[in-house]
């Protein structure tokens, strides 16, 4: 039996990648979109069109909600980061809209809803702010015994941030929603930032084999990351397309991926200032605290490569 999946995402570049792996491997539920990386609705729109690409046998339902923060307050806006992904979020590409509309449903209710019609079985990637994940977690807690395990993109070990020195963006974007959801005691696994920049960046010759497919799927990568591959070597000198999104949805359907990995306890600085989004992970145990989170340390980059050519290719 094909393992259940709920992407919530805020789909921008890379998080299409993650979509498309995720439809490769798993019995995708559906898709819900979360506030993050660029304007709201077109990150639905960038979803819808990801799902229409991948021409799946059955229609994979896109739900919307939240647009913001939790704490954000009505007419403000977080950040966002067209400057990496472009105004359309897919490098520029401005791709024509999907026939497929969002359904009216919230993605809160959805994703409840699901865990319910299926506990114990159900499995999310959280790839873009936990906002979606800790509402859903407000509502409904008595969904938290019922995830099967919660595949997080985010947050750093010991190591720089994205957005600034200190933060991931997804953790610094909603960093309250971060604190329900590493409180909640959720079976959970951690890919952060870093773990990326290590093991998951498409270099020049990797791109090369990416293009050699001659595919729907490596047209589509191509597309939409070469813009980000542009910002990322500008920005910190790396010289290709980083991938934190698809790798985390390769090694939630591959865990073999996973060359090292081991549980902490995580915790997340709330307070606006140079630290706020900037997670602890309390390695040598100083804090005293019970573990929260299974974080990553080390991923068979060559693997994960040859699994995202798999995907690409198979999108003909």
């Amino acid at each position: 039996m094909s393992r259940k999946l709920i992407i919530d995402t805020d789909t921008a570049g890379d998080d299409s990648t993650a979509i498309l792996t995720a439809l490769h491997f798993f019995d995708v539920l559906g898709v819900t979109v979360v506030g993050g990386n660029i304007s709201f609705d077109q990150m639905v729109e960038n979803a819808l069109y990801t799902l229409e690409l991948a021409q799946t046998d059955q229609k994979i339902p896109v739900y919307k909600e939240h647009p913001d923060p939790i704490m954000t307050l009505e007419g403000d806006r977080h950040q966002t980061e067209e400057r990496i992904f472009a105004s359309d979020g897919m490098g520029g590409a401005n791709f024509p809209k999907a026939q497929q509309r969002p359904e009216d449903q919230h993605a809160v209710d959805f994703i409840i809803e699901s865990i319910h019609r299926y506990p114990g079985q159900l499995e999310i990637a959280a790839i873009g702010p936990l906002t979606n994940i800790a509402m859903a977690i407000k509502r409904d807690p008595s969904i938290i015994s019922q995830i099967k395990h919660l595949w997080i993109m985010g947050g750093t070990n010991h190591a720089p941030g994205n957005i600034n020195a200190g933060a991931e963006f997804n953790f610094y974007t909603d960093p309250e929603a971060v604190k329900i959801v590493l409180h909640s005691g959720i079976d959970m696994t951690m890919v952060t930032w870093e773990q990326a920049l290590r093991h998951a960046v498409m270099y020049d010759d990797d791109l090369a084999d990416i293009e050699a497919l001659n595919s729907k799927g490596s047209e589509f990568f191509l597309k939409v990351n070469l813009h980000t591959k542009a910002f990322e070597f500008k920005k910190r000198g790396v010289d290709g397309v980083t991938c934190p999104d698809s790798v985390t949805l390769a090694l939630a359907a591959n865990p073999d991926l996973i060359s090292q990995a081991t549980s902490y306890y995580v915790d997340i600085e709330l307070k606006d200032g140079l630290t706020k989004g900037y997670n602890i992970v309390d390695v040598e145990g100083d804090l005293g605290k019970p573990a929260n989170i299974r974080v990553v340390e080390a991923v068979d980059g060559a693997k994960f490569k040859q699994v995202l050519l798999e995907v690409l290719a198979n999108i003909n």
